[in-house]
């Protein structure tokens, strides 16, 4: 088994609990983390951490150098919105200081690489439930990122022999279940947040975006996948790719879609607090409907989701903002 797994992005939502995860399994795990959007609150004491950024060769040096196994990598800017107005700040991130970080990987010999792409390589769906061989066409600049590092790494892959699993999240959602996450997500712009912002008083209200869409009850309908499943998934490609040094790109997703409606819903009956909220215009580029087919990720890697039901979503996020 390899045993020590860096994580960049490793203080973030999403790389902090696949850090306890892999912690929890017994792994060696070296955080590096910029923390511009990541909290060090979140961050194991029984894990490494080094603060630094992706870009910065000499810190990536310095970590390599310490004898890496496999790479997970989490460290990108992920506001759809934000990238259609500062392309050169994604460009920069998530694609430059991702290809330095796979130069580092074939300079230190470190043959593994778990990705975190996204269901917005896909764009507007042609088809539902999307599948993995949808077209891929996106509609904003970040999704062009996850995009452009998936195109590389097949050809990092063919020309310098590393192996790697592209995971692409549909609406990754709640906290982990154990409560070892206590950090709440800085500035979330993903409506399960929101609405728990709302909730606790962080917030006075939200907008829902729409509410005229061919849905049962008009508002969008969204995949969403605990944080918790996403975790195991990542430690369940890690070992495919040590067992078949085989590459896998892969959805994780429910193959269920809950609505905006829905989801508030939920929330006001597990919490037992009213939600406020007002009804906005459609968003631009919002499709009414996202719902993934993960069934490539059950039979290859023998995932299923096991936590993301709106009401455990909404129990395990409770703790992290009402206490």
């Amino acid at each position: 088994m390899n045993n020590k797994i860096l994580l960049t992005g490793g203080a973030g939502y999403i790389g902090s609990h696949v850090a306890h995860e892999l912690i929890s399994l017994g792994y060696d795990v070296v955080i590096l983390d910029n923390l511009s959007t990541g909290s060090i609150e979140n961050v194991s004491p029984n894990s490494t951490f080094i603060r630094g950024d992706i870009g910065n060769e000499n810190i990536l040096d310095e970590v390599f150098s310490g004898g890496i196994d496999a790479v997970f990598h989490f460290a990108a800017f992920k506001a759809a919105g934000e990238s259609m107005i500062n392309p050169s700040k994604y460009a920069i991130n998530n694609i430059g200081g991702s290809i330095k970080l796979l130069n580092k990987m074939v300079e230190h010999n470190v043959k593994y690489f778990v990705f975190s792409s996204s269901a917005a390589v896909y764009g507007s769906p042609i088809s539902l439930p999307i599948k993995e061989d949808h077209p891929l066409n996106p509609i904003n600049y970040y999704g062009y990122t996850k995009l452009s590092i998936e195109q590389n790494l097949k050809w990092f892959s063919e020309l310098k022999g590393i192996k790697y699993a592209a995971l692409r999240y549909f609406n990754a959602t709640g906290y982990d279940i154990h409560g070892r996450i206590k950090g709440k997500e800085k500035n979330p712009a993903n409506l399960c947040p929101v609405i728990m912002e709302v909730i606790s008083g962080i917030r006075e209200g939200m907008e829902v975006f729409g509410n005229d869409y061919q849905t049962p009850d008009g508002t969008c309908i969204r995949d969403y996948i605990h944080v918790n499943d996403l975790s195991s998934a990542h430690i369940k490609a890690l070992y495919y790719l040590q067992a078949e040094n085989k590459n896998l790109t892969v959805n994780l997703g429910t193959g269920k879609g809950f609505s905006v409606m829905e989801l508030l819903t939920s929330a006001e009956k597990i919490s037992g607090k009213k939600v406020n909220y007002k009804i906005s215009g459609r968003r631009p580029g919002d499709p009414e409907t996202l719902i993934a087919s993960s069934s490539l990720a059950k039979d290859i890697l023998n995932w299923t989701a096991l936590y993301s039901d709106p009401e455990q979503i909404f129990k395990s996020m409770l703790p992290v903002y009402l206490n």
